[in-house]
């Protein structure tokens, strides 16, 4: 099978996996559990990833919760048993829209991809809970050992996994890696009052904003289009609860894992990262037992938004073997 890697205009399937989409009542495409907000959005690759979202049960069997949870995601459209599965994670607060340009170029590539919700819905939304949620979705549906791919804080949540669940892991990729930060520090010891103050805060429109201003060189425009896309799931009922709960756990602190992986790991930076200093991921790269960098031109904090087809050359290469 010839691949390439092309920017297209994009046209989402009726089916994946058999699995028919759930539409809204007046047939725009979109499944019904997403906020109404998702109809604002302008970005077309956006608009079509959303309506690839499917929900899929997952069982968790936890000291105070038995039962299945219902876990959103992209689903591969084929399944490539000869291949690693390439499985995305998302940044800190953020959903797998943030696949939107290079979740189609992967599909291109010939990769076999999957874009997860890390769990936010069911508390306690610990450390602990997320690992167990994305373990159990690995062995009911994904099956063999992936490539897990972790931007940012994605990049603390795929390390901290690896670390508990060696074998559901084949490859490694970080991306402008956030792994050193010690949990939320001094926010777990916050009043829930004002815990939920800040929470609220957050999901304020200008401070998600400036957060896309430092995250993208891109026009205001379009800026303005990503923030609604980036702060879309803080519209979901059960967000502020679940961020308050993340918030008084602790967080993650996975910095004394580093050294224990073993897994081939791509090491990905940006050349204008604003948020996540490239001393950092050289740092990783030199801790790691097993590891390769490369650095992405022209992109800031998330390369697979901003130069899709380089990042997504990267993965395809890595993949592949081709990446020493």
């Amino acid at each position: 099978m010839m691949c390439s890697l092309k920017m297209v205009s994009p046209r989402p399937p009726t089916t994946i996996f058999g699995l028919q989409r759930q539409i809204t009542a007046n047939g725009d495409g979109f499944p019904t559990f997403l906020p109404k907000g998702v109809k604002d959005i302008k970005d077309p690759f956006a608009r079509a990833l959303a309506q690839k979202i499917v929900r899929i049960p997952v069982p968790l069997q936890m000291e105070n919760f038995r039962g299945c949870v219902m876990s959103s995601c992209i689903k591969p459209t084929v399944q490539l048993p000869d291949k690693s599965p390439v499985v995305l994670l998302h940044c800190f607060d953020s959903s797998c829209l943030e696949w939107r340009r290079a979740y189609p170029l992967l599909e291109q590539a010939c990769l076999e991809t999957w874009a997860i919700d890390v769990l936010e819905k069911l508390p306690p939304c610990d450390a602990a809970s997320k690992r167990h949620h994305l373990f159990e979705l690995w062995k009911t549906y994904i099956k063999r050992p992936m490539i897990l791919v972790g931007p940012s804080l994605g990049a603390t949540v795929a390390v901290d996994f690896t670390a508990t669940y060696p074998e559901a892991v084949d490859k490694l990729v970080l991306i402008n890696a956030n792994v050193y930060s010690e949990g939320t520090g001094a926010l777990k010891d916050l009043p829930k009052s004002i815990a939920y103050a800040g929470v609220k805060l957050l999901k304020s429109f200008p401070l998600r904003l400036l957060a896309n201003v430092l995250a993208f060189s891109s026009p205001l425009s379009e800026n303005i289009d990503w923030t609604n896309i980036g702060r879309l799931h803080c519209q979901m009922p059960w967000w502020e609860d679940a961020m308050v709960n993340f918030m008084i756990s602790g967080g993650y602190n996975v910095a004394s894992h580093i050294k224990l992986i073993n897994h081939k790991t791509l090491v990905v930076c940006s050349e204008n990262d604003q948020i996540v200093s490239n001393q950092l991921s050289v740092k990783l790269l030199c801790e790691l037992q097993n590891a390769v960098f490369r650095e992405v031109p022209d992109s800031g904090h998330l390369p697979h938004v901003e130069n899709p087809a380089q990042f997504v050359k990267l993965i395809s290469d890595f993949a592949s073997g081709k990446l020493n």
